[in-house]
């Protein structure tokens, strides 16, 4: 199996981390740091089956490619009108799974025809947010685009394109990458650097909800790396791996938005990757075979906790990569 796309995203993030100017990895506390991340939870990750519309079938895969489809928005979370008590993917994740219980899944020709005030409505956002409103206007357009590429490609059908995929999740991303909100790839220093975060999850989390069976078995899925978004960066920074200068610390710790693109975005991102590729081989040199996209899942949900929700803020970035 030909893993071109993967290396492709290590190899990148890699020579980002040596060029950094702005995030440098703390090397030193790697294998130790990897060492004390409970392990053994990443056995078998669930999802949160009271905001993600499981155990429907080919309804399900349609539902989570949807959902990834549209999952970013984290530089606008802040402005988002949230359901009590949750972050603004799970109010997402939660919005959507009661609009597809109530209405069940949106087909191809559906989500072609999504406005804006459409997405207002699904997500249960005030019409008058204007930081909302921006991003209804961004989901609208993931899922035309989302809508389009199905009916163009493969007869409107989201399982005949998971089933395109034949068990690649490399294969999955390459067609999913064709959509321009899932294309991540950014510029820096002359470099062009890919992450692919979406895409790569929208595999993860189909082997998950399918329990690597069916529709959600992909052979390659342990060739996957982290999901690169803005809270593993952010947990890796409050636990010592990640060093960041003191300019970008301060713009970060006083909410200032880091612009999407920017030097600074590009290294938080690459350095978390590479930081975590460190990790799986420095546990695989003790005999541990946890790869990256599992110790991802680790260092998410550690995120999830209030001190790391307390102790600094993330970065905010306004994208459409996550």
């Amino acid at each position: 199996m030909d893993h071109r796309i993967f290396e492709q995203v290590r190899r990148a993030c890699k020579t980002v981390s040596q060029m950094a100017g702005h995030v440098q990895i703390n090397y030193s506390h790697i294998a130790a740091y990897a060492r004390s991340l409970p392990l053994a939870q990443v056995a078998s990750p669930e999802l949160d089956g009271a905001t993600h519309y499981l155990g429907h079938g080919n309804d399900t895969l349609a539902f989570l490619i949807t959902l990834d489809a549209i999952n970013f928005g984290s530089g606008y979370f802040p402005h988002l009108r949230k359901r009590p008590g949750k972050s603004g993917y799970f109010t997402v994740a939660w919005s959507l799974t009661d609009f597809y219980r109530k209405h069940g899944p949106l087909s191809a020709q559906q989500l072609t025809q999504l406005s804006a005030e459409d997405c207002t409505k699904i997500f249960g956002q005030e019409p008058d947010n204007q930081s909302a409103g921006e991003l209804m206007q961004l989901f609208a357009a993931a899922l035309n685009d989302l809508g389009k590429f199905l009916l163009e490609r493969f007869n409107g059908s989201f399982v005949t394109l998971v089933e395109s995929a034949a068990g690649s999740a490399e294969q999955l991303v390459q067609q999913l990458i064709e959509m321009p909100f899932f294309d991540d790839v950014l510029p820096y220093k002359g470099l062009h650097v890919p992450f692919y975060k979406r895409a790569q999850i929208t595999a993860a989390d189909l082997a998950v909800a399918f329990s690597g069976e069916g529709r959600g078995r992909f052979d390659d899925l342990d060739r996957l790396t982290i999901f690169a978004d803005n809270l593993v960066p952010h947990v890796l920074r409050v636990d010592g791996v990640l060093l960041y200068d003191k300019a970008l610390a301060a713009r970060i710790d006083a909410g200032e938005s880091i612009p999407a693109r920017s030097p600074q975005e590009v290294e938080l991102r690459a350095c978390a990757l590479h930081a975590v590729e460190l990790m799986a081989e420095a546990l695989r040199q003790e005999g541990l075979e946890v790869p990256p996209m599992k110790l991802d899942y680790l260092l998410w949900n550690r995120g999830q906790q209030r001190y790391y929700k307390k102790i600094h803020p993330r970065h905010r970035t306004k994208t459409v990569f996550y």
